[in-house]
Parts: C-alpha cells; structure tokens; sequence
C-alpha cells in the first residue's frame, strides 16, 4: 500500500499522515518538514526560503525527486507533500482541503505569529509554490484530478478524516487480498 496526502499549508496533512501511519503501521515521509528544515538549517523564514526556492530550481527538485524515488522503489508508506500525489502515480492519492482563514487560524496555532502575519505568509508562500510548480513541472496546483479522495478538513476532524480514509484504505488492502 502507498498512500499520498496533499493539501495546502494548514489543511491537516501532516496530522493525517501521522494518523494513518500509526494506525496501519506505515512510515511516514513528509516533503513539508523537508523544506523547513532546509529553511531552518539555512536560517530564513519559509517566506524567504520560499523566495530562494523560486530563484533555484534544485530545491524543490531535490524534494521530488527523493518522492519519486520512494514512492517507486517502497511500498507500504505514506507520502505526505503538496504534490506527493503527482510524484506517486501507483498510490491512493488524498487531497485535504480548507478554506485559507481555518488553514491560517490552525498554523497560528501551532507557530508564534498574529493572524495577520500568519495570512500574509500563508499567501505568499502559496503564490510562489504555485508558480513553482507550474514552471518546474507544468503543474496547476488548483487541478485535484489526479486526486482519488478530496475531504473537506474544515467538515471533520483529523480523527473523523482518518477514519473515513481507514475505511477506504480497507476496502482497497481487502479488494488486493481478492
């Protein structure tokens, strides 16, 4: 089984992730904890490593390449990133989604920031994910297609998603047993 979960900063995917992998037993590699702690090691703000990463293609090039690589050679693993999804053409693909202030209000919780630094952040962090993306490898970030499963966050709770995808993730590991 190899499962990706996508979503926006603040939609829950990393709660989710970690979840799921603890229920099932799977390791969970996470493409966000990557980047900040490249953002971390080089001592910038998200904000401005997002900056540096729209100047240097390698950066996000490194992240999807080390995706690829394990979502092509490993199986039973979670794959947790904004495009987890479009780098693991084999997995059950889940997209959590939320609208911006809910996203916005959860990353304030969670880190020292106003609501208004928070939101300016938040956007501009997605503006220039957003054009990365679509430069580095024609990807429209607002295309959910290629997703499986899209869940609302802001409707349940990361236990109630997890359960909802533990029910799906069952059925297909019952349906492989066939």
């Amino acid at each position: 089984m190899l499962i990706t979960v996508s979503g926006l900063p603040g939609s829950g995917t990393t709660t989710v992730s970690n979840l799921l992998a603890k229920h099932y037993g799977m390791e969970m590699i996470s493409a966000g904890e990557v980047f900040r702690t490249l953002a971390k090691e080089r001592g910038v703000s998200l904000a401005e490593f997002g900056e540096l990463a729209e100047k240097d293609d390698s950066i996000d090039i490194q992240i999807d390449k080390r995706q690829q690589e394990i979502a092509a050679t490993r199986d039973h693993i979670i794959l947790e990133g904004r495009l987890a999804g479009h780098m693991a053409p084999r997995a059950l693909k889940v997209w959590l989604k939320a609208p911006v202030e809910v996203r916005v209000q959860r990353i304030v919780g969670r880190e020292s920031t106003s609501f208004e630094q928070a939101m300016k952040e938040t956007l501009e962090r997605e503006a220039s994910e957003a054009l990365r993306y679509r430069e580095i490898h024609g990807i429209d970030i607002c295309d959910l297609s290629v997703y499986d499963i899209v869940i609302d966050s802001n409707t349940w709770n990361q236990f109630q998603i997890a359960h909802i995808l533990s029910s799906c993730i069952d059925v297909l590991i019952n349906k492989g047993g066939e």
